[in-house]
């Protein structure tokens, strides 16, 4: 064997040794599964099919499964994509949502338009999905976010490899990030590694606030801080080190959003 194969496999023994370590340390039991639906519409009559059904149909019948709450974003400028929040007590609720809710027969007639739209016109273009398990430090979905004027950031944090993803998960988890956020007012909805999505591999979060102000104080709260200097500062936490992109959304609820 040459060096060279050596020292591959000796990184991938390293690596594998590494998640092992993670997993093992970091068992899902009490964690919470994340479906974020990112549902493409092309239209105004298309984005009142998708409401309707969701209002009148989908959410009682995902509550009918003791499933709560589901969120319903829109992008704050623009029409299209909305997205779709919901909760899972497990892998399994993942796998057998859509055999469990095709046995209701209430949901079945409250969403007939949607569910049997014909080709001719269909409820939505495009849908997307991803599959995401809440990190350790905050193994369950919260509303930090009331009242009429509320928003909601999505971001993700797009990584390199797998190792440097378990890495920024680290950052939040063990290093103090997680920790800072909630005492500058970055209030978290959820934290969720990306277990099947694009972007891969990536962790994703969403944050809620009262208004649009209350978001750029905490941010602008949070740059600043000497914990984040110091933490940002870190050789091994670097951005440049484990990251590889960043997306940023700002998100409004539908009027009949549970978060």
């Amino acid at each position: 064997m040459n060096r060279r194969h050596f020292i591959t496999l000796s990184g991938t023994a390293s690596l594998a040794a590494m998640t092992a370590k993670v997993t093992a340390a970091e068992a899902s039991t009490g964690r919470d599964y994340y479906e974020l639906r990112r549902l493409v519409i092309e239209n105004k009559e298309q984005k009142a099919e998708v409401d309707k059904f969701l209002k009148e149909a989908a959410i009682p019948a995902i509550n009918r499964l003791d499933m709560k709450p589901v969120g319903v974003f829109y992008p704050a400028e623009g029409l299209s994509p909305i997205y779709i929040l919901l909760r899972h007590p497990s892998a399994e609720s993942v796998c057998t949502l859509q055999a469990r809710l095709g046995q209701d027969s209430e949901f079945i007639s409250q969403g007939a338009d949607y569910i049997n739209a014909p080709v001719s016109a269909p409820a939505y273009r495009r849908m997307e999905n991803s599959l995401m398990l809440a990190f350790r430090g905050m193994p369950q979905l919260e509303i930090p976010a009331q009242g009429p004027d509320r928003v909601f950031q999505l971001r993700t944090y797009e990584s390199p490899s797998v190792k440097t993803n378990l890495k920024k998960i680290e950052m939040f988890n063990d290093a103090g990030e997680m920790k800072l956020f909630r005492e500058v007012g970055l209030t978290p909805v959820f934290f969720g590694q990306t277990i099947v999505g694009t972007k891969m591999p990536n962790l994703t979060y969403m944050l809620g606030f009262k208004n649009l102000d209350e978001q750029k104080a905490a941010w602008k709260r949070f740059g600043s801080h000497p914990d984040w200097k110091k933490l940002s500062a870190m050789p091994e936490y670097a951005d440049k080190t484990i990251l590889c992109g960043i997306t940023n959304l700002m998100l409004v609820p539908a009027d009949y959003s549970q978060i």
